[in-house]
């Protein structure tokens, strides 16, 4: 027994079973990064200016982002440091034990799998709009999302960051068409024509308090950015290209959400419309600023942004269940990866079974009219679950561990990491009280419950020293040593 839990001896060839390849540079990491958040741009945000009107909705993206940049920080220290597959759910393991590294792992593996299914609806939102097929058929597209990109990234590492930054930069040129086509059309008072609530300003139309109301949605303009620890095992240079890709994505996120922010609500019905009546803001913005008539070829440009962050987040679903697998936490055989090419097949096609299971649930039982919002809403639960337990994994390390090689540091430091994990708390806890979104939100607090009790009953008494556990167990002998 270790730390109240079992590990076991391999089998021969176990390790040889589960290998990955290294390839990717600092541009492959930074793009992505901007790849799996780059979707927040073109759809979701949006329905927190329905939520807290544009000024309130302002305040939450200020919020957030600070949270952001002490999360990316602190991560962009953390993972030279321990450079593993794992990412956050390492982080934890080494500053909290076994269960540390659980609940951090589950929280981030519950978030990716629910993202992808969030990016996957709205994805095939886009492309119902452009080709109008009933909703009967909804199930359909998003079955066919998953098999094309899982496909994808079964290929290869290779193959799959290249598509990643092709893609990324396909949407981020989609972005810069609307920005430059949006400036002369922009209108200021658009931002504010909410009817306010009695009592209440055209700039914060429904109060102060609805602020907490729409972080969910600011955290939809960064979520996933915090993905690219789990390239580690798979980057050519950790130490330098790690930080420099977390940096440069997230001044890249920063930059196109603020525009977006902008200029989508600025033109056309402005933020009495985008904020309520579409799930396809840019692609209606797009056609509102070129004048087009027929939307079709222009919808299918649009879907690029959507397109990366469903392949980026898949490839960030998969290196989280194979990381939590080969040690263990999950199960052994999830972890499998593919012989020639290096790639975690199995946890791929596992993750999307579930995100699609996710979605099918929510198709049939949501009566709401609110689908988009709480599947959001679901997927940002696991997301500030796992970034608390990072910022209090960093703030441990620095204590416990103040000897371990930093190649990179932190320049917010502590202070940085408790405003975020500040924060982070916060957005978890006004989660629950909104009613329209709360039923989602419970949902998966219960799938989260049932996992922890899944480790307690079962996977804590089979673990394997993967290279986190053993990494950790070394670390905090050489700690008690001293």
């Amino acid at each position: 027994m270790v730390g109240k839990v079992t590990y076991r001896e391999t089998e021969q060839g176990y390790f040889e079973q589960r290998g990955l390849r290294r390839y990717a540079g600092v541009f492959s990491l930074w793009a992505l990064g901007v790849g799996a958040v780059i979707s927040g741009d073109f759809s979701g945000w949006n329905l927190g200016v329905g939520q807290a009107g544009f000024g309130g909705f302002l305040l939450a993206v200020v919020i957030i982002t600070v949270m952001y940049v002490g999360l990316c920080f602190s991560i962009a220290e953390m993972s030279p440091a321990l450079p593993h597959t794992g990412g956050a759910y390492s982080f934890g393991r080494t500053a909290m034990g076994p269960w540390g590294g659980f609940i951090t792992g589950l929280a981030e593996n519950m978030e990716y799998v629910i993202t992808t299914a969030v990016v996957c609806y709205f994805t095939a939102a886009y492309l119902q709009s452009i080709f109008a097929t009933p909703d009967v058929l909804q199930p359909l597209w998003w079955l066919s999302l998953y098999v094309v990109f899982v496909g994808l990234n079964i290929l290869g590492v290779e193959t799959s960051f290249r598509f990643t930054v092709l893609i990324t930069l396909i949407a981020l040129a989609i972005l810069g068409i609307f920005f430059v086509s949006a400036v002369p059309v922009f209108e200021w008072q658009k931002l504010w024509n909410i009817e306010p609530a009695a009592g209440h300003s055209v700039y914060l139309p429904f109060g102060l308090t609805a602020v907490g109301a729409a972080l969910p949605f600011a955290i939809w303009l960064y979520l996933a950015i915090e993905q690219l620890p789990l390239a580690a095992e798979e980057a050519n240079n950790v130490a330098t290209d790690m930080p420099r890709g977390l940096m440069w994505g997230l001044a890249t996120l920063v930059v196109t959400g603020l525009l977006v922010t902008f200029l989508n609500m600025g033109i056309g019905g402005g933020a009495a419309y985008f904020g309520n009546a579409t799930e396809e803001p840019l692609l209606e913005g797009l056609t509102l600023t070129l004048g087009v008539t027929s939307g079709k070829v222009l919808g299918l440009a649009a879907v690029a942004g959507l397109i990366a962050s469903f392949h980026a987040i898949i490839y960030a679903y998969g290196r989280n269940i194979y990381s939590l697998s080969r040690a263990g936490y999950f199960p052994h055989w999830l972890s499998l990866t593919h012989a020639r090419r290096k790639t975690p097949y199995v946890a791929l096609v596992a993750g999307a079974g579930v995100g699609y299971v996710v979605l099918l649930i929510l198709h049939f039982l949501d009566t709401s009219g609110a689908f988009g919002g709480v599947i959001l809403n679901m997927a940002v639960f696991g997301a500030v679950i796992a970034y608390a337990m990072q910022m209090a994994a960093y703030l441990i390390l620095r204590r416990k561990f103040a000897h371990l090689p930093r190649p990179y540091r932190s320049p917010v430091g502590r202070p940085g990491a408790v405003v975020s994990l500040v924060i982070a708390l916060v957005a978890l806890v006004v989660l629950f009280l909104n009613p329209e979104f709360r039923p989602g939100v419970i949902g998966v607090a219960l799938w989260f419950i049932a996992g922890l009790a899944y480790f307690a009953l079962y996977a804590r008494h089979r673990m394997i020293k993967s290279p986190e556990e053993a990494f950790a167990e070394d670390w905090i002998k050489a700690r008690d040593n001293t």
